[in-house]
């Protein structure tokens, strides 16, 4: 197999292993591994308009049943580490549900910026917005969050289109510095370190805001 150790998990590898030799429910297993990363890659870059009305777990299936159909290709030549290889068709999936929903919407181009622009489906600061700032709020902070999330989006519209996207990957998605540069196709030094200058460029504008969110969550 060409994906080394360093790129897979031992476990990753062992599983591919056995699906390689014919074992289904080894292959079963390498999808229910990496499940909870993908439901939470699909949730982060679901377009807010879509939310309610396509479930995740749906997404995520319709990419397995894909994937099922190139896994004979995938066992015999791997070009991509497996989580990255499935990752990606799920993310086919994701765009081609935004295109068939959205096709004819426009985006709010001032306070709504695409993240990156690749084969992934295009995540927002209103997405990083509405992560950094969580769910759970009173009725009687129901405006205050509103005016915060305007403000929030709008600092996030100044960081660097890359930065952005690096620090999507790395504290939403929670990819490895490895898989984050595999992603973008940079060095992992260079990872690294565009996601260290994000995080302290976030935090600043975090501590900026009202009532001064010092926490990422």
């Amino acid at each position: 197999m060409g994906i080394t150790m360093d790129e897979n998990s031992c476990e990753t590898n062992r599983l591919l292993q056995c699906a390689a030799d014919g074992n289904r429910e080894s292959w079963g297993a390498l999808l229910t591994r990496h499940e909870a990363k993908l439901q939470r890659m699909v949730a982060f870059r679901l377009d807010q308009r879509l939310q309610g009305r396509i479930d995740p777990r749906d997404v995520i299936q319709e990419a397995y049943l894909e994937a099922a159909e190139h896994r004979a290709e995938y066992l015999r030549q791997p070009v991509l580490p497996f989580f990255l290889w499935l990752r990606g068709i799920v993310g086919n999936k994701l765009r081609e549900l935004h295109r068939h929903h959205l096709a004819t919407q426009m985006r709010d181009a001032g306070r709504e910026v695409s993240l990156y622009r690749g084969h992934m489906p295009d995540a927002s600061s209103a997405a990083l917005a509405a992560q950094l700032l969580g769910h759970a709020t009173r009725p009687s902070e129901a405006a205050i969050r509103a005016e915060v999330k305007v403000r929030l989006q709008e600092a996030l519209n100044t960081l660097d289109q890359l930065d952005r996207e690096v620090l999507a990957l790395r504290h939403f998605e929670q990819l490895t510095p490895a898989e984050t540069a595999l992603v973008l196709g940079i060095k992992k030094k260079t990872a690294g370190m565009r996601y260290l200058r994000a995080l302290k460029r976030l935090k600043d504008i975090l501590t900026g805001l009202p009532g001064g969110l010092k926490e990422l969550r």
